[in-house]
């Protein structure tokens, strides 16, 4: 890798990462904010929610085999054009339609980038990916935990959510600067691969390791999406000694926010971790970590609720680990990568709804432990998924 394309290729990664996620944690309060602007209900709000979702999830299938067909550079360059156009849109816009048009160019940009860096890292860290996955994926949270706070920064001086989007497409211009920099023909793997096409990637299943990942993506998302979502619903559920509704609401969110915050050092540990463990059994290890964790916080809840915040800590390695043990099983790294997003669209989607069905008809608290069932399956899929000494 020549020295000017080094710093390079670390802005394009870290710097995308910390965007994605600031984008995608605001999300809930920009709708909040849209929804008296321009005027929606509730169902358009939940419209809005379902566009950004299709548009993402469309993006990560057809971004992927484009990385593969084409080059990271020219899907990438795509992908931000497409969030540029999106938010500037998205920032115009005083009718529904008008928004809705541009939030689902939004979902696609951000899926498009989001696919791009997953590619760009086993392109050109073949060897450390999984170590390269956990900071990007740390760089990720970040962006999650500083940019609501800028958010309150701006509308504490009544600046309005339209400069905010603004705002943001700048900083991607500048990413989009740094990809005209950027030499793709680094890696041969960067410079495109016409034959492959979606019967190629269907094909990618019949690689028994490739399915197993992506078992483990889908079912880790919707253990992670569950916990999240319905944890509140569930703790404020208990009947606690000496704690009203109010306090137990309370104490739910410092659960999800310490949650947060060790989902996000642990990410940042997680490069170490790996060297140490190697990827194999770092997502063998931290599975295993998780489900023992659920399940004594689960026993325990209404005496030591706070050890719940340990299934954070357990969780934050698993997704960049695995991604980095695919990245060795195919030269087609965006398609799979793709179906790996995919899939993590699926967890979180079809999660929601099943927990939702189980919790109306036998109660949240059967609901919930779901959770402990979803995290099970995760730890055996570890256990059956191999790391590749070369790629197949």
């Amino acid at each position: 890798m020549q020295k000017l394309q080094r710093p390079i290729i670390y802005f394009l990664i870290f710097a995308t990462m910390f965007v994605l996620g600031g984008i995608q944690n605001t999300k809930g309060i920009i709708l909040e904010k849209v929804q008296y602007d321009i005027q929606l209900d509730l169902g358009q709000v939940g419209l809005m929610v379902s566009i950004f979702q299709i548009g993402f999830l469309l993006a990560s299938l057809v971004a992927g085999i484009l990385a593969d067909r084409k080059g990271i550079k020219i899907v990438m360059m795509a992908g931000t054009t497409l969030m540029m156009l999106g938010l500037i849109g998205t920032s115009a816009a005083s009718v529904v339609s008008f928004f809705l048009g541009f939030y689902l160019i939004v979902g696609f940009g951000i899926g498009t980038m989001t696919v791009s860096v997953a590619t760009l890292i086993p392109t050109f860290f073949k060897e450390r990916a999984g170590v390269i996955f956990n900071l990007a994926n740390a760089l990720f949270g970040v962006g999650m935990i500083v940019t609501p706070l800028i958010l309150n920064v701006i509308f504490a001086q009544n600046i309005s959510w339209r400069a905010f989007y603004i705002g943001v497409a700048v900083l991607i211009a500048i990413i989009l600067f740094a990809l005209i920099l950027f030499n793709q023909s680094q890696a041969a793997s960067a410079k495109g691969q016409d034959d492959v096409t979606i019967k190629s990637v269907l094909q990618l299943f019949q690689n028994r390791q490739i399915v197993l990942v992506i078992l483990f993506i889908l079912f880790y998302v919707a253990a992670e999406a569950g916990f999240l979502n319905f944890f509140p619903i569930f703790y404020t559920s208990l009947d606690i000694a000496g704690m009203d509704a109010a306090q137990k609401a309370a104490t739910a969110g410092y659960i999800i926010a310490s949650f947060a915050f060790l989902f996000t050092i642990g990410r940042f540990a997680g490069g170490y971790i790996i060297y140490k463990l190697g990827e194999r059994r770092t997502l063998v290890f931290f599975s295993l970590f998780a489900l023992v964790s659920l399940v004594i916080g689960r026993i325990f809840m209404k005496d030591s609720s706070y050890l719940m915040m340990l299934f954070g800590l357990a969780m934050s390695v698993l997704f960049p680990t695995a991604q980095g043990i695919a990245s060795k099983l195919t030269k087609k790294a965006g398609s799979l990568q793709g179906l790996i997003y995919v899939a993590s669209g699926l967890g979180g989607a079809v999660v929601g709804i099943l927990i939702g069905q189980v919790s109306t008809i036998f109660g949240i608290q059967n609901g919930f432990n779901l959770l402990i069932v979803f995290t099970a399956l995760i730890c055996i899929f570890a256990f059956m998924i191999k790391t590749p000494n070369i790629e197949e």
